[in-house]
């Protein structure tokens, strides 16, 4: 197996336990339509395909039918006003940004978020100076699992996707993983349930951060 050049790592249930200040902005933009919002372990069953799909989930839980661009545009705006409330790091995510540091590998984010907010986020949590690149919604390129993200963060990087690495709680990230050809290693701490992640067919199932870059790094 080729040693490791390249760690892309998914964001919200990943690096981030984000999922209060969506639930809160979700919660505002819905209440202004007269549209009941979900709770908070909910929303975390809705995210990672996007904000549209998030908007769209919440709709049809609660059986409602409203202008899917207006509240999405909502959502944005009440997003972004909060974006790092309640947001936190998941334990080991420093200390394992910092051993592929040490290990001179590169890391990035490849997000179904907003690329702006991720970006916005990611300085606030003050993550970003250890990415080499954060790609997200409406940076030009299609929605995971879509590889074309994963494509150009490899050939930032200088690597390939036989020593490319991505991390994610999502199915979306597995399947990215699967069409980069890159190696797939499942966040159990995230989201997603271990027995939807296992569905997937990942490479490994790690179950806390410094656990998945050191499975990463394992193919040096």
């Amino acid at each position: 197996m080729s040693a490791i050049e390249l760690v892309i790592f998914d964001l919200d249930g990943t690096l981030v336990d984000s999922a209060p200040d969506i639930a809160r902005a979700v919660a505002a933009t819905l209440r202004e339509a007269d549209v009941e919002p979900p709770p908070l372990e909910a929303v975390k069953t809705m995210v990672g395909d996007g904000a549209r799909a998030l908007i769209g989930r919440a709709l049809t839980a609660a059986g409602a039918a409203r202008d899917q661009d207006a509240l999405l545009a909502r959502f944005i705006e009440h997003y972004g006003r909060a974006l790092c409330v309640e947001t936190r790091v998941y334990g080991g995510v420093r200390q394992a940004l910092e051993l592929l540091r040490s290990a001179g590998v590169a890391a990035a984010v490849i997000t179904n978020k907003p690329g702006e907010l991720a970006r916005r986020l990611l300085d606030a949590l003050g993550l970003a100076s250890d990415l080499l690149a954060v790609i997200g919604d409406g940076d030009g390129f299609p929605r995971k699992p879509d590889p074309a993200a994963g494509h150009d963060a490899i050939r930032r990087a200088g690597a390939s996707a036989a020593t490319t690495a991505v991390i994610g709680d999502g199915l979306p990230d597995i399947q990215m993983a699967r069409a980069l050809g890159a190696r797939a290693i499942a966040a159990a701490w995230g989201y997603v349930t271990v027995e939807r992640l296992r569905a997937e067919s990942p490479d490994v199932v790690a179950g806390d951060p410094l656990a998945a870059v050191a499975m990463a790094l394992a193919a040096r």
